[in-house]
């Protein structure tokens, strides 16, 4: 079973002061009016965010829809936009794993993994112990869902008095945020080079390629940051 304790502690970070909560928040708002611009009822939008959860997934399911694409290429879309989690996941588990806990609590938490509970479980996993770890992201993991969820039915009753550029505003919130956060934690030269080069980079490639500047500005960048970081540690 989850330890309730541990599962409260994490449920509770996110009312700390540099929680994600109000930028996760203010996005899916503009996720909830969007969808009911596409004509999506209020059972459906909450349905969406209980299943894509993650906010670019969530916009890309949109906007498929927007286009009329088929079933089967919003499912490729979603799928691969959200393979973007997959560092985050190789980064987390390390922290999580231990032989106590049951494998079926892993499988459950891995619909969390999202740019928001990932932050928040980076930045407190040393203040629970590690057999503990995985309630405590379970707890992480189940907040900023529930944020997310309150968001869309927010977004989605609120629609009517939110103009294009209101919802484009509060869609970036939680880039934005997690720009920040990304600079305040840039105490090595992997973390300081990739997100100095990535920020030179994105735009120089968009001159180039502006669909897959992102992609090849981050790639170019995290790469060069890991071979001089490994040059430098050696």
């Amino acid at each position: 079973m989850i330890n309730s304790k541990n599962f409260f502690l994490g449920f509770s970070c996110i009312k700390k002061i540099d929680s994600p909560a109000i930028a996760l928040g203010a996005c899916f708002i503009a996720i909830g009016s969007l969808l009911k611009n596409l004509g999506f009822t209020i059972q459906e939008s909450i349905f969406s965010t209980l299943l894509t959860y993650a906010l670019p997934g969530s916009l890309v399911m949109a906007e498929s829809l927007l286009v009329g694409a088929s079933l089967l290429n919003i499912f490729l879309a979603v799928w691969l936009v959200n393979a973007r989690l997959y560092p985050m996941t190789v980064s987390l588990m390390p922290l999580l794993m231990h032989e106590s806990q049951p494998k079926w609590k892993y499988y459950l938490s891995c619909h969390f993994i999202a740019v928001s509970a990932w932050l928040i479980m980076k930045n407190n996993h040393e203040t629970v112990k590690k057999n503990n770890r995985i309630d405590f992201w379970i707890g992480i993991g189940t907040a900023t869902w529930c944020v997310a969820i309150i968001g869309t039915i927010i977004g989605f009753l609120a629609s009517d008095y939110l103009n294009k550029d209101m919802m484009i505003g509060l869609a970036i919130v939680n880039p934005v945020y997690f720009s920040c956060m990304m600079v305040g934690a840039m105490k090595t030269i992997e973390i300081s080079l990739s997100i100095i080069l990535g920020a030179i980079l994105g735009p120089l490639f968009f001159f180039v390629s502006p669909e897959w500047s992102i992609l090849f500005g981050g790639f170019i960048a995290g790469t060069v940051a890991f071979f001089i970081g490994e040059i430098n540690v050696k």
